[in-house]
């Protein structure tokens, strides 16, 4: 996959993750208690929600209430609403900067720098991911925690809502868009030579200028002389007489 698909993919992923987000924040459905008496028309389902609480009767009729002080949530809520605005916001950055960054936008003339963006959006991905993880799986540990537990009534046993689901999911695809973002790497300069080899050094033209000078040495007499006469005289062959070829 090149450069341009990576960038569309992580884009598109980003997007999806940062409405689930939104949707794990906004849907009141982080827990769910079934309440029914003895009479079935008497039963009732509330859902617990980082803003707002609503319970629906057994007649179809929901009433909804907004939670306006932080304090009425429980420690597990209280975090999760300021890490999920926290966690927006990291997408949103992110998701904008994909764009800033991107091969095919015309915001950064410099590639090596536009690919350095989309790695930074990549990483604040990642960030988004990790803060909307932490509080669904904190709030999924206390709901089953209170579940088991002995001393919770079975009419306040609550159960794991949609939303902890959504909030899994989404954290999943974040997770992959900040990979494929973040593995961008920028485009590398051109090495000269075979590969696998270092450059051969480069030395500065005129640091160590070479100086060239005529050299003059005598001539040994032990090894040459002005004649050459062999040491041995050697005699003149003898004549050999005409006569006929045998």
């Amino acid at each position: 996959m090149g450069r341009v698909g990576k960038e569309i993919a992580g884009q598109v992923l980003s997007f999806i993750g940062l409405v689930g987000v939104a949707v794990t924040a906004g849907i009141p459905m982080w827990r769910v208690t079934f309440y029914i008496g003895a009479n079935i028309t008497t039963g009732q389902i509330v859902w617990d929600g980082l803003w707002m609480t609503c319970v629906m009767q057994a007649t179809g009729q929901m009433q909804c209430k907004l939670e306006m002080s932080i304090l009425a949530l429980t420690a597990d809520l209280q975090a999760a609403r300021a890490l999920v605005i926290i966690s927006l916001v990291f997408g949103f950055i992110g998701f904008v900067l994909t764009f800033v960054g991107a091969k095919c936008s015309s915001c950064l003339k410099s590639e090596s720098s536009g690919a350095k963006v989309v790695i930074l959006a990549g990483c604040l991905i990642l960030v988004c991911a990790v803060l909307v993880l932490i509080p669904v799986c904190w709030s999924a540990t206390v709901t089953i925690t209170d579940y088991d537990s002995p001393l919770t009534l079975n009419t306040q046993k609550r159960e794991i809502g949609a939303a902890i689901y959504v909030g899994w999911g989404t954290a999943a695809i974040l997770l992959v868009a900040g990979i494929i973002l973040a593995t961008s790497c920028p485009p590398q300069k051109p090495v000269y030579g075979y590969p696998g080899y270092p450059p051969a050094p480069l030395y500065p033209y005129g640091a160590n200028p070479a100086t060239y000078a005529p050299v003059y040495a005598p001539l040994s007499n032990a090894h040459y002389s002005s004649s050459y006469a062999p040491s041995k005289q050697y005699a003149a062959p003898a004549a050999y007489a005409q006569g006929p070829y045998q």
